[in-house]
C-alpha cells in the first residue's frame, strides 16, 4: 500500500492549502483515511479522519478550520486547511486503517494506523 501526500507548501497566515494523498495498493473504500502532522520538536498529533462511509473527525484546533473529505472512485482523500496559524506549521502526512466494523476513527485516535505515508511540509508564515 502507497499513500502519496501532496499539496503543502508556504502560505500566509489566514491564507489556505488543500492537501491530497492517492492511495494505491488496497480497497480504498475499506479504509479509514486521515491525516496527522508532527512540528520540529514535538510529537506527532492527530488533525482528521474520516471513516468509509464518509463520517469526519478532527482534533479540536482544527475544527472549524480544517474539512477531511475522500472520493472513494479516485481513491482520494483531501484536507482543506482554512483560516491557516503560524501554529499549523508542521509535516502531515496521510494515513489508513482499516475500517471493519467501523472502529476506524477509534483507531485513528489510538494511532492504531496500518499504513503512513510520506509527509507533506506545511508552512505558515506570520
Amino acid at each position: 500500500v502507497q499513500l502519496q501526500a501532496s499539496g503543502g507548501g508556504l502560505v500566509q497566515a489566514g491564507g489556505s492549502l488543500r492537501l491530497s494523498c492517492a492511495a494505491s495498493g488496497c480497497t480504498f473504500s475499506n479504509y479509514a483515511m486521515g491525516w496527522f502532522r508532527q512540528a520540529p520538536g514535538k510529537e506527532r498529533e492527530f488533525v482528521s479522519a474520516i471513516s468509509r462511509s464518509g463520517t469526519p473527525n478532527y482534533a479540536d484546533f482544527v475544527k472549524g478550520r480544517f474539512t477531511i473529505s475522500r472520493d472513494n472512485a479516485k481513491n482520494m482523500v483531501y484536507l482543506q486547511m482554512n483560516s491557516l496559524k503560524p501554529e499549523d506549521t508542521a509535516v502531515y502526512s496521510c494515513a489508513a486503517t482499516n475500517d471493519y466494523g467501523g472502529t476506524g476513527l477509534l483507531l485513528f485516535l489510538r494511532r492504531t494506523i496500518d499504513y503512513w505515508g510520506r509527509g507533506t511540509q506545511v508552512t505558515v508564515s506570520s
